[in-house]
């Protein structure tokens, strides 16, 4: 696993860490996820998210406020309180406050099952979990989808921020987006911000929460 650092701009602070999973030689989690077995997913996606708490519980400060983000998958997740029992297992034993989790499920991976997917949210949300939904703006998930399932955080996908500064059609595009966010209580993250003049415009247009290589690049527990 790596860990990549989710900035508060406001408050100037790191407010959590996203675990991301990396082959041995380091290949990205696209990679990895290609090599698996569609008969072993649920099995990995267990895994990975044992790992990343035990490695979260071992290298991270014990800050009660800091979070840890998982991206899990959704098509992989069968019963919601059965799956989060290993994760639940992994942080009692590691003594890691499962209050400070956030799972992510990504737009990118077609929902073949909506109604199982509000069920995953609604469980993980009454066990005081933060749901987010990554890379919105680039996949399957639409509008009526996230006003549906109401997720604590909305990333907006780094397609949408790449050269926002630049470009008064992303710059709109977003803004609508942080307003329309922020209308039903959702908090807008931005993520893959890699110049300082990106980061300034999404500061402009009211994001708080930034992710990105300017900010932090994903390191190893080596590293």
């Amino acid at each position: 696993m790596a860990f990549q650092p989710i900035v508060d701009i406001v408050a100037d602070r790191v407010w959590g860490y996203e675990a991301l999973v990396r082959g041995m030689a380091g290949e990205s989690a696209g990679f990895v996820l290609d090599q698996v077995d569609p008969d072993l997913v649920y099995g990995f996606d267990q895994a990975c998210r044992v790992k990343a708490v035990e490695l979260a519980a071992a290298l991270l400060p014990a800050d009660p406020a800091l979070k840890l983000s998982i991206n899990f998958m959704p098509n992989a997740v069968y019963e919601p309180n059965a799956c989060i029992r290993a994760t639940l297992a992994a942080a009692g034993r590691a003594g890691f406050d499962p209050g400070r989790l956030m799972f992510e499920f990504t737009e990118n991976e077609k929902m073949r099952d909506v109604p199982h997917l509000r069920r995953i949210v609604s469980a993980y949300r009454e066990r005081g979990f933060t749901t987010a939904i990554d890379d919105f703006g680039a996949g399957y998930a639409g509008l009526g989808l996230l006003a549906d399932l109401r997720p604590d955080v909305l990333k907006i996908d780094m397609a949408l921020i790449r050269d926002v500064d630049q470009s008064a059609t992303r710059r709109a595009i977003v803004a609508a987006i942080v307003a329309m966010a922020q209308a039903i209580g959702i908090e807008p993250l931005a993520e893959g911000i890699e110049t300082a003049g990106e980061l300034e415009t999404l500061r402009g247009l009211g994001i708080r929460l930034c992710q990105g290589f300017l900010l932090g690049r994903p390191m190893s527990a080596a590293a």
